[in-house]
């Protein structure tokens, strides 16, 4: 357990001495009690089955403090079906948190443990190193709680020459990048979300920054790969990143950027938060014209309607709204609507991953708004990252 970092875990092991369960809590505002987080279970189908076969049946589920939550079950592991429900509303989201003297009997309850369970406290050394939130970072050899997971080589996808894998093709080169159009952020507010959901009525992701008139570029890499259709070696150029370049200060570092109801002490092992990209689409635009391009969105692109867009052929595809915000690749949206949404553009861009998220960047002093950042899942990007930035 660790209190700093809002985590409790609890694993059960079989005679084999592989994990069978585990119950993930989290200690939110209220520090009476513990969100039930995530509880996992492995069904091992003989005890010559290794700890976490692909082929072990496994059940998850996973609750939030807004009521939401899901069932996953994979009765033939990972590599056969899954089926996903909706916890019942009647199912238990928290227990109340136990004193430190009393999780060995917790523990022996839950599990009915034979023998008794002995806890102690244990305190970092001095040489620990320090993080951010307040939280120290234990030595490697030490068990250590759940982390986000961290970004990927952000940098290294804009800088030509760089040798990179996605991980299935080992070696890819980055090219230079590809200038794709400008964006126009009068309010002094981008966004970074998918216009897939016609019900969000906000962006999923905002960071203030200075307004002004921005490049929208493309990370890209060439590779080579034996093709099976077409039956020989095939050479491409394929987009890995886009972003919205704000400043030529490279970035110092990373760090996470939620959106305004994302609660960071809910994140599991190796998660990000960032939004549903289900139909391929992300999105940068000025917060102001969020509302427009997302009628633009529904009227062009789910009604069909005539006189609206503008289709450019070709595999992607930019949308704008007024006047002379986006410089379009494969599409465009018009709004006559110049009196409300004066010089206010925004880019959708197509792109096939099943999760998007930003990474945005500020100055020395931390300032946000130096880099925006949309990874397209590929060379080892990790997005959902924020970064500061400075000389």
């Amino acid at each position: 357990m660790s209190w700093r970092d809002h985590y409790v875990g609890l694993w059960a092991y079989d005679d084999q001495g592989r994990r069978t369960d585990e119950l993930d809590l989290r200690l939110l505002d209220d520090q009476s009690r513990l969100l039930r987080r995530r509880t996992r279970r492995w069904q091992y189908t003989g005890p010559e089955m290794a700890e976490f076969h692909d082929e072990c049946p496994r059940s998850a589920m996973e609750l939030f403090p807004d009521g939401r939550g899901s069932i996953t079950q994979e009765p033939q592991g990972e590599r056969g079906r899954t089926l996903v429900t909706v916890p019942e509303a009647d199912t238990r989201r928290w227990q109340v948190r136990p004193g430190f003297e009393d999780w060995p009997v917790f523990a022996a309850r839950r599990r009915r443990l034979p023998g008794p369970v002995a806890l102690q406290a244990a305190a970092l050394g001095s040489g620990a190193a320090e993080t951010s939130g307040d939280a120290s970072e234990a030595p490697a050899t030490c068990w250590r709680p759940p982390r986000p997971a961290q970004p990927g080589p952000l940098d290294a996808l804009f800088r030509p020459g760089t040798r990179v894998t996605d991980g299935y093709h080992p070696e890819m080169s980055v090219v230079e990048p590809r200038r794709t159009g400008t964006l126009r952020v009068p309010s002094g507010l981008p966004a970074v979300s998918g216009p897939d959901n016609l019900s969000d009525e906000v962006p999923a992701i905002t960071v203030p920054g200075p307004p002004g008139e921005y490049v929208l570029e493309e990370a890209q890499v060439r590779f080579g790969y034996d093709c099976e259709w077409r039956q020989g070696w095939v050479n491409r150029t394929d987009t890995t990143a886009v972003r919205l370049r704000i400043s030529e200060t490279p970035a110092l570092s990373w760090e996470m950027c939620p959106g305004p109801h994302d609660d960071p002490r809910l994140l599991v092992e190796n998660e990000i938060f960032g939004f549903d990209t289900d139909g391929a689409t992300g999105c940068f635009a000025d917060a102001g014209a969020w509302e427009s391009l997302h009628r633009l969105f529904e009227r062009h692109l789910v009604r069909g309607e005539s006189g609206v867009g503008e289709d450019i052929p070709d595999s992607m595809y930019f949308l704008r709204n007024s006047g002379r915000g986006i410089r379009r690749r494969a599409g465009r949206l018009r709004d006559d609507r110049r009196r409300y949404l004066p010089r206010m553009g925004g880019a959708l861009r197509r792109r096939g991953c099943g999760r998007g998220g930003g990474a945005v960047g500020g100055d020395a002093g931390g300032a946000p708004g130096r880099q925006c950042r949309r990874g397209g899942g590929g060379a080892g990007l990790s997005p959902g990252a924020r970064a500061r930035i400075g000389s």
